[in-house]
């Protein structure tokens, strides 16, 4: 049975005043979100869960499955790919590729995030998969594991389609994944400019220039999607994410997303509850060579809430009882319960810091007839 270990562990934090929630700025767009990244909470958000065209934000996906065969050794930024009919004849933006002219890796990654090429996409889909239609089906599938749960792609651009949409959470989510995932790579998202085939083009998301904490991420344009933006900025150790969708202009979903950063940095906090490792309480356990353990969080525990507020965080220690020895080390006992102002933030999973032996024949003797009245 679950059992409520404590009604409120000690956080840590100094008590201040408490504030009101934010209001959210009116953002003149279909869709939007503004994410903390760092604690994974949703700040505000309007039609979050719409299906929308994505648009060449699609191309996210096709950068994450790109950076993750050349995790995966399978691709390597060296290596040279030759240039098909298919992706020289691409519509839309290209970086100008062309069959008779070796093309590599790196330059079709420059090419896809700088350029925002759909022929750069093309090429590195067949790269990856062997064909883009095989590369789509990779992309739907690794969708579905990420957990974007209103997603369908049905190709590596973003090029209209009935069948290819998406919400803005699940982009949000996608991402923050990549960010999270490929930090290695991810800074080919800040790079003004790409010169490739005796052609500079510039990066679209006009947020570089303005804003020095914007380090990404995507642009996105058709007739029927609207302009659309998916940014983040990061100050000191703390990341957002914007995505603003449906725009009427590239000026206004770059003064839309930067209006939902900055009112996400001035108005909220991040605060890190728990270090990782950090002992949170102690659990009972049977029939052990010990009749108790530290437990704590596997990883730093971080929670965003208004400034001025916290004061007002819970956390609640809950475990599955009864435990049983042998535990070991990193073994999940409990969840830890988060609210702020009595509003859940979220659950998050306690682990034991440490292993505990099964106990001698007297002692796990012992603890089963307790148990058995218990």
């Amino acid at each position: 049975m679950l059992r409520r270990l404590a009604a409120c562990l000690p956080l840590l934090l100094s008590g201040v005043t408490l504030a009101a929630a934010p209001q959210p700025p009116a953002v003149d767009a279909r869709a939007w979100l503004l994410l903390d990244a760092t604690s994974g909470q949703l700040i505000a958000s309007r039609n979050p869960d719409e299906r929308i065209e994505p648009a060449s934000l699609t191309k996210l996906m096709t950068a994450y499955l790109a950076f993750r065969a050349l995790k995966g050794k399978s691709l390597a930024l060296g290596q040279t790919i030759r240039v098909s009919e298919r992706a020289w004849h691409a519509g839309g933006s290209r970086m100008f590729i062309e069959p008779r002219k070796p093309v590599t890796v790196q330059e079709l990654l420059h090419g896809m995030i700088v350029q925002s090429g759909n022929d750069a996409c093309i090429a590195l889909a067949e790269a990856v998969a062997g064909s883009e239609p095989e590369f789509v089906e990779r992309m739907n599938r690794e969708a579905k594991r990420l957990g974007m749960k209103d997603t369908n792609f049905t190709n590596s651009s973003g090029l209209p389609d009935p069948g290819h949409y998406s919400t803005a959470s699940d982009l949000a989510l996608l991402a923050s994944a990549l960010i999270r995932d490929y930090p290695e790579y991810y800074k080919l998202y800040s790079e003004r400019e790409y010169r490739y085939n005796d052609i500079t083009q510039q990066n679209r998301n006009r947020l570089l220039w303005l804003d020095p904490n914007v380090d990404g991420v995507k642009t996105g344009h058709t007739e029927s999607a609207g302009y659309c933006l998916i940014a983040s900025a990061k100050r000191g150790g703390r990341r957002l994410v914007s995505v603003v969708i449906g725009t009427s202009s590239d000026r206004l979903r770059a003064r839309e997303s930067q209006k939902l950063l900055n009112f996400g940095f001035q108005s909220y906090d991040a605060l890190r509850l728990y270090e990782k490792g950090d002992a949170i309480g102690k659990l009972k356990v049977w029939k052990g060579s010990e009749r108790e353990f530290k437990a704590g969080i596997a990883a730093d525990l971080y929670v965003t809430i208004p400034k001025g507020s916290a004061d007002k965080l819970q956390a609640d220690l809950v475990s599955q009882q009864p435990l049983v020895a042998p535990l070991a080390a990193g073994e999940r006992v409990a969840t830890l319960r988060v609210s702020h102002q009595g509003k859940a933030l979220g659950e998050y999973p306690v682990i034991a810091l440490e292993s505990v032996a099964a106990a001698g024949i007297f002692r796990r003797t012992w603890d089963s007839v307790a148990l058995w009245f218990r």
